[in-house]
């Protein structure tokens, strides 16, 4: 098998975030670095709180061209870069770092890998549809505002919290409804984007899942945005009653794959990432 060779000359890319030993980025771009033959490589960098600005400032010293940004990180690097595209701006969240002549760049590449995954899962177009999310947090705000900008015809958001949840709405504009659990009955497209089901959380019973899965049914999509895991709960109870389902992994690598094209200017090899993402994880 082919194995990266890291030279004098390989570009370093890296991930930062604490903890970040468990981070499954590397395997995701080492994989895709491979499969096109780059000189490139990822690394994880262990980075505590606080120390955010330290770590865009030995990105800039030591010429790391990229970063994925993961917690408790995602906010507190704005300020120490010199631009962020309108989604991080909206969501005041990076989760991707590029660096340019024009300084270092922030990123939040998310929504646009929620979106591939469900194409490349499903098939499915928002647009036009009824979506619905469950959660209010940093995932579903992604979600939420990808979804609106695709043209999702409705998009219904349920949230223990009601104030979060009203938050949340306003980045889908007027297709934005705080609505109740019992609502994504008619829904197109359900996103789990809360924790609930997620290994290590809660008991570990039947009970454990974010909404009644009898709500769901027959020609409905349900995207859990959990990867580990592989089969929660609710998407267990959820094929049982008809419908397709998915796991978070999807998203995951297509959100990485923005973050490899943005800083190589390469097409992503998906194929590649997904093999070595699904081997990583079946561990």
């Amino acid at each position: 098998m082919a194995e990266l060779l890291v030279s004098g000359s390989t570009q370093v890319v890296g991930v930062i975030g604490d903890p970040v030993a468990h981070s499954l980025s590397p395997v995701i771009h080492n994989a895709g670095f491979l499969a096109l033959g780059l000189d490139w490589v990822c690394v994880a960098f262990p980075t505590g709180t606080g120390a955010a600005a330290a770590a865009l400032r030995g990105m800039s010293a030591l010429g790391i061209a990229g970063l994925s940004v993961t917690m408790p990180h995602k906010a507190a690097v704005i300020d120490a870069l010199d631009g962020i595209t309108a989604t991080a701006e909206l969501l005041r969240s990076v989760n991707c770092i590029s660096r340019s002549e024009s300084g270092l760049q922030g990123h939040n590449t998310d929504g646009d890998g929620f979106l591939a995954a469900v194409r490349a899962d499903f098939e499915f177009d928002p647009a036009g549809k009824v979506c619905a999310v469950l959660g209010a947090g940093g995932a579903a705000r992604s979600v939420i505002l990808a979804l609106a900008q695709a043209g999702a015809a409705e998009v219904r958001v349920v949230n223990r919290t009601r104030e979060s949840a009203e938050k949340a709405v306003l980045l889908a504009g007027a297709a934005g409804q705080v609505v109740e659990v019992e609502a994504i009955r008619g829904a197109d497209l359900v996103v789990n984007a809360t924790s609930v089901g997620m290994a290590g959380t809660g008991s570990g019973s039947t009970l454990d899942m974010p909404c009644n899965p009898s709500l769901l049914g027959p020609n409905q999509i349900l995207a859990d945005l959990i990867y580990h895991p592989r089969q929660t709960e609710l998407m267990r109870q959820a094929e049982l009653q008809g419908c397709r389902v998915s796991n978070g992994l999807s998203m995951l690598i297509h959100q990485a794959a923005v973050a490899f094209e943005i800083w190589t200017g390469h097409k992503a090899p998906i194929d590649a990432m997904t093999r070595a993402t699904e081997a990583a994880v079946s561990r």
